[in-house]
């Protein structure tokens, strides 16, 4: 009897971390790279893939870095949201198109609007590995230094905008 007891009482332990894991919220993955410098990159940017957009073109000021996709479904759920804070010039949005083909994401942008100031394209998803990227979308709010400051995982919503990114821009601006 004694010898059943120890596999029991690791089975329901096991047993129990599974099942409180189930009541995690897979958007609430911590990213370790929050307060690190954005990783460095040379990345072409989708309307010119001749030219090359590096962090430091884009230090001086605090964004949002969006990754996105033309065959991402959640992308087009948080696309009207992401054209209306353009709109209003709540903070620049630099996309980040992740494993798409050029002409898909320009013809997508070409038909729902482009909310971005400036998109780079990340083709074979090294630069989402170095991320963290889980999935798209996902969005980033990076400070005047080059530093990410918060990490969002999914599509961003009014509230999300107002209730959490807004008011981290404003303060790091």
């Amino acid at each position: 009897m004694k010898k059943f007891v120890i596999p029991i009482a690791l089975f329901a332990l096991l047993g129990v971390l599974l099942w409180s894991g189930l009541a995690l919220d897979p958007r609430k993955i911590p990213s370790p790279l929050i307060g690190k410098p954005l990783p460095a990159f040379a990345l072409p940017t989708l309307a010119n893939p001749k030219r090359s957009l590096s962090p430091n073109d884009l230090r001086g000021r605090v964004y949002l870095l969006n990754v996105w996709a033309s065959w991402c479904t959640a992308c087009r759920q948080e696309h009207p949201v992401l054209l209306e804070i353009a709109r209003q010039k709540g903070a620049p949005i630099v996309g980040l198109n992740y494993k798409d083909q050029r002409a898909d994401a320009l013809s997508w942008l070409k038909d729902l609007g482009d909310p971005y100031e400036t998109s780079i394209v990340d083709l074979e998803g090294r630069f989402g590995i170095e991320l963290g990227v889980y999935g798209v979308p996902e969005t980033f709010v990076i400070d005047k230094e080059g530093v990410i400051r918060y990490k969002h995982i999914g599509p961003v919503t009014i509230e999300t905008w107002q209730d959490k990114l807004l008011p981290l821009v404003r303060e790091l601006g």
